[in-house]
């Protein structure tokens, strides 16, 4: 059975795939019917950080609370807070260490399979930091992730392409817990807490493709972030159905023409680097060979670059404003102010 060929908005829904009120508003309430709202509450009143699936919200009702910690519960508002009973980031960051080691421990998820000792934050109303949580089980929680994706490319003209670049594409280790052997963007990766975003991507650079500080420092051109709120499924490494917020801050990174830099695999992420015209990546983007949120990322730049513009794409204004989706809940990325790169 010949597999369907995707169109740019296919890409679009499949990383982007948390409907929206406005334009989707029946499917937003079926989403929510699954769901509460993760909220905190300061001196202004009760804000969301995130969203708990039902199944999360039943396994913190069952874990003890001496391991679970302070939970509050509105069935009318479909609500939930924790730790509100704790007055320090310190504290918060331990009970949900504590919690989160508990799962783990009794394989309440298989989500906490792909544990990585990588602490990732959660930020309040005025951006300050909440808490920390493990990286594999922010998911859980739905808060908000933040990383960095980066697309390095060459200057070549000649007769294979009608573009006068060609872009540098991994593929992932077929060992990887999340999206196995799929294409990715040249060098991606989480942003932990407190690090800042370009020493994140130099860091990527170094460990995932052997690409020189000094040349990053030199020409990573930092060009906007993407936003949107992924929905998981099989592919990211637990159960289906939890909800990522993400924001990637995006990089550009144009190398010599000369082939004298060329990424190469370090760490074992990736399996394997290969250069692309633009052709051969839409071929790739429509056979659905690429990682969700990476496939976005590529449009974004493909839009930037004026591959898709809005004469010849036809959703080239859903891929901008879905590439770049409102994140209801409260981080560095309200008060972001975007270059003038972005499409």
């Amino acid at each position: 059975m010949t597999q369907q060929r995707l169109a740019t908005i296919d890409m679009v829904n499949d990383c982007d795939g948390f409907p929206d009120l406005e334009t989707n508003p029946r499917g937003y309430a079926d989403q929510l019917s699954r769901l509460y709202t993760l909220v905190w509450e300061d001196d202004q009143g009760a804000f969301p950080i995130g969203y708990l699936p039902i199944t999360v919200l039943d396994a913190l009702r069952k874990t003890p609370a001496s391991i679970r910690g302070r939970l509050d519960i509105n069935p009318t508002a479909r609500t939930a807070a924790l730790w509100q009973n704790l007055k320090s980031y310190e504290e918060r960051t331990k009970q949900a260490a504590q919690l989160t080691s508990y799962w783990r421990k009794n394989q309440t998820f298989r989500l906490l399979r792909g544990w990585r000792n990588e602490m990732w934050p959660v930020y309040g109303r005025n951006g300050e930091l909440l808490m920390s949580i493990e990286r594999a089980a922010m998911g859980l929680f739905g808060t908000t992730r933040y990383g960095v994706h980066m697309t390095a490319y060459l200057r070549r003209k000649d007769n294979t392409s009608v573009y006068d670049f060609r872009i540098w594409v991994p593929k992932r280790s077929s060992n990887k817990s999340t999206y196995p052997g799929m294409l990715d963007n040249t060098v991606a990766g989480g942003l932990m807490t407190h690090e800042d975003p370009f020493e994140c991507i130099i860091r990527e650079a170094d460990e995932e493709a052997s690409l020189p500080e000094d040349v990053m420092r030199r020409s990573a051109v930092e060009t906007g972030t993407v936003t949107y709120i992924f929905i998981t499924d099989e592919r990211s490494g637990g159960e289906p159905g939890y909800i990522y917020p993400e924001c990637q801050w995006v990089y550009d990174l144009e190398l010599p023409s000369d082939g004298s830099v060329v990424p190469k695999p370090k760490d074992g992420e990736v399996e394997s680097f290969s250069l692309h015209t633009v052709e051969e990546i839409q071929e790739q983007l429509a056979q659905g060979l690429w990682k969700p949120n990476c496939a976005m990322v590529m449009l974004d730049f493909l839009a930037r670059h004026g591959v898709y513009t809005p004469e010849n794409e036809p959703y080239y204004d859903q891929i901008c404003a879905r590439a770049h989706r409102f994140i209801p809940f409260p981080g560095p990325h309200w008060d972001y102010q975007h270059p003038d790169t972005r499409c």
